[in-house]
């Protein structure tokens, strides 16, 4: 017992000490403007809540909210709208700051006169983001079965989560798809080293949650039934495990965990579905670069890789070899994607009645560059944190082709999620790293149990198991 007690205390602790750095580098970061970014999107959505009970589309519907009550939406998921609107009915100043930015960003009142104050939502993205270090810690404990595993993984986990603690210092929603993206692997680990009814039902609640934080993660219902089928027919022992009773668990643990949103929008919005328009503006967008020329094709792979690449592609290439990839820049594929969202909005109204009939235009003609278009989009979108990839992903890779020899499927199956994504981003989206921030669990993982196996090794002591 006092074993069990001092390493909860010390588990305790280290979790104490993660929310610290995370909570320092996150409000430490200059301060924004509510308007800026993408930051709109989920307060615009908070706003109705409060003031009119309807969760809206926001900015992307016709009412203006500070107006009249707009009408309810799904283009997004809801949980983080949902908990920005919590915290302003714990935080009073917040939500002054919050309708005065909405009501600025509507033309209403003077942006000059807003205060910039988002505190209680950066301490909240630190716990979040604290949550899902420790998950990825236990993670990596679960799939290598070396306790030790977790304190390493949750520092380097801990590490590229403080990379990106500018994006963090955003009210937008990425602190909280990480963490139920982050659960999500937890239980998914969980799940295949004890294969017990319990956790596949744990595993696909905690899928559900994180689709409700960022739709794109529905994709990963199908492949988690793969990896369990998978892992448990070549990679539990002698003996296969059973497979439709635990599939059948984590499907009707996500099928609880995804009802009460799809009914509310089935009576609410009047649509049986997740979502609505969200996946045809990012296609759309992405359809943008499918323009890419050979000599921005070619330049994009040392273009992406962190520190170094943009100061030699910009000297053996110009400044211009990729100008294209940058939002800001005119001519962007990003203001060319969003140009072309906007004159279809003009001129249909909506644009998923007519993404069918769009996309197989777009890929009887294009199909072949969309997918080779997609192969530098996907690259670039790896490297999470910039200098924390450059150093952790080679790690990390070397530590999977290790895995691999070793017989360790679990943190295999670990990364797979996290690395089917990237490929979902580039034939999808774009090429930003934010959408790939899921993969610093696997990388944290996959690089703590190379080094102590390394350590292990060469100093003759037990291996990392």
């Amino acid at each position: 017992m006092p074993m069990r007690w001092r390493s909860a205390a010390a588990r305790l602790g280290f979790g104490l000490i993660v929310i610290a750095v995370l909570a320092a580098a996150i409000t430490t970061r200059p301060a924004k403007r509510l308007i800026d970014f993408d930051q709109t999107f989920y307060l615009a959505i908070a706003y109705d809540l409060v003031h009119h009970g309807v969760f809206s589309n926001g900015i992307f519907d016709a009412v203006d909210g500070t107006r009249a009550a707009p009408p309810p939406g799904m283009f997004f998921a809801p949980l983080y709208p949902w908990a920005v609107a919590a915290v302003t009915a714990v935080d009073p100043r917040f939500a002054r700051a919050l309708d005065c930015a909405v009501e600025a960003n509507e033309k209403h009142r003077d942006l000059s006169t807003c205060e910039i104050y988002a505190t209680p939502m950066l301490l909240l993205h630190a716990l979040l983001l604290a949550i899902g270090v420790i998950a990825i810690g236990r993670a990596g404990e679960i799939a290598t079965g070396e306790p030790r595993v977790l304190y390493a993984a949750g520092a380097i986990a801990t590490a590229g989560f403080a990379a990106e603690a500018e994006l963090f210092s955003y009210v937008m929603t990425e602190s909280l798809s990480v963490a139920g993206f982050s659960l999500f692997g937890l239980a998914l680990v969980a799940a295949l080293a004890r294969w017990r009814t319990a956790t596949f039902a744990l595993c696909g609640l905690a899928l559900g949650l994180a689709c409700l934080t960022r739709p794109t993660y529905l994709i990963l219902a199908p492949v988690t039934l793969m990896i369990v089928a998978v892992v448990g027919r070549w990679f539990s022992g002698p003996e296969r495990r059973p497979f439709f009773r635990p599939a059948a668990t984590l499907c009707a643990a996500l099928a609880v965990m995804l009802a009460p949103w799809l009914a509310r929008n089935a009576v609410s919005v009047g649509k049986l579905g997740f979502t609505e328009e969200y996946g045809s503006v990012a296609v759309i967008e992405r359809f943008a670069f499918n323009d890419m020329t050979l000599r921005e094709y070619v330049w994009a792979f040392p273009a992406c890789v962190p520190l170094v690449g943009p100061a030699v592609v910009a000297r053996l290439a110009g400044p211009d070899a990729i100008a294209r990839f940058a939002w800001d820049s005119p001519g962007s594929f990003f203001e060319r994607g969003r140009a072309r969202r906007n004159a279809l909005v003009a001129e249909h109204g909506r644009l998923d009645p007519i993404m069918g009939a769009l996309t197989r235009e777009e890929l009887a003609r294009d199909g072949w560059r969309h997918l080779a278009t997609s192969v530098p989009l996907a690259w670039c979108g790896l490297w999470v944190g910039g200098a924390f990839s450059l150093l952790v992903l080679p790690l990390a890779a070397a530590g999977l082709v290790r895995a691999a020899r070793r017989g360790r499927p679990l943190v295999i199956a670990y990364a797979v999620p996290a690395l089917l994504l990237v490929g979902v981003h580039g034939l999808l989206a774009n090429h930003y790293p934010r959408y790939n921030l899921g993969l610093v669990g696997p990388m944290a993982v996959a690089a703590a149990w190379l080094v102590m196996d390394a350590a292990a090794r060469r100093t003759g002591a037990r291996p990392a198991r």
